[in-house]
């Protein structure tokens, strides 16, 4: 069983001169889990689904870029609610202004990457370490909680660059995170990462109390139920788990006048 409410978490992180500026589009999904004979439901377990992933080409000027993502959002906004978070580090911060004239149909998150040891927030910007993004991603692919689309263009890349992740510490004692070898990229790995940190900023806790479960229906009989006992069934699953169909967001856009 699946929410019938689609929720995106999309993550654009800039690159210059060298370097991709990549999408990646999640989706949170609350499924069936176990059946708990205690309270008669199923309980619900949450998952992230990486349906999408793009590496803008090498050398596309940042106004170019901007379209681009306004494309890929409205096309995800058709799917179901959805958030952009923004790497806005270094360059990233003309680009966020860009976007906010650019009239996104979502809501727009731009995140700082720092090599502190907290979260904050000032001047609009969430500041966010690396290495909570990094753990996070790690956390959530050792749990089994964030699945890969079959498919995806960029699929293996992205299990690449997360197997060539290392980490230093320099002298002052500061860490850095990024690819080990050299002439590697890590533009796949961070921004499904600020993906996967946008969908936990927006649920923050864990399911708990009734909306951990399921409501319990009977479809048989349910006709000579009194009013009270009739309850709504759970929608029925809209694809196997075991298969994550990918976006398709590469169709074409009708022109706009914004």
């Amino acid at each position: 069983m699946t929410s019938t409410t689609k929720r995106f978490f999309t993550a654009l992180d800039l690159g210059q001169v060298f370097d991709f500026s990549t999408l990646a589009v999640i989706e949170r999904v609350e499924q069936m889990g176990e059946w708990d004979p205690v309270l008669f439901a199923w309980k619900k377990r949450t998952l992230l689904r990486l349906r999408y992933l793009e590496r803008i080409p090498l050398g596309t000027p940042y106004p170019d870029v901007v379209l681009r993502v306004r494309d890929v959002m409205r096309q995800v906004a058709a799917e179901g609610l959805c958030e952009l978070v923004v790497d806005g580090t270094g360059v990233g911060r003309p680009v966020v202004d860009l976007l906010r004239r650019s009239g996104l149909p979502c809501n727009l998150r731009p995140a700082i990457v720092t090599g502190g040891i907290a979260e904050s927030y000032s001047d609009g910007y969430n500041h966010v370490p690396k290495r909570d993004l990094i753990a996070g991603l790690q956390v959530a692919l050792q749990q089994g909680k964030l699945q890969i689309a079959g498919g995806l263009k960029f699929g293996p890349a992205f299990v690449t660059e997360m197997a060539d992740m290392r980490v230093k510490i320099t002298s002052p004692g500061h860490e850095q995170f990024g690819a080990w070898r050299e002439g590697s990229h890590d533009d796949l790995v961070f921004a499904v990462a600020l993906a996967c940190w946008a969908a936990r900023k927006a649920y923050p806790r864990d399911l708990g109390g009734k909306q951990e479960y399921w409501t319990v229906c009977l479809r048989r009989a349910d006709a000579d139920l009194p009013g009270e006992t009739r309850r709504t069934c759970p929608p029925e699953p809209q694809f196997a788990s075991a298969t994550i169909a990918k976006l398709d967001l590469f169709r074409q856009t009708p022109p706009s006048a914004s």
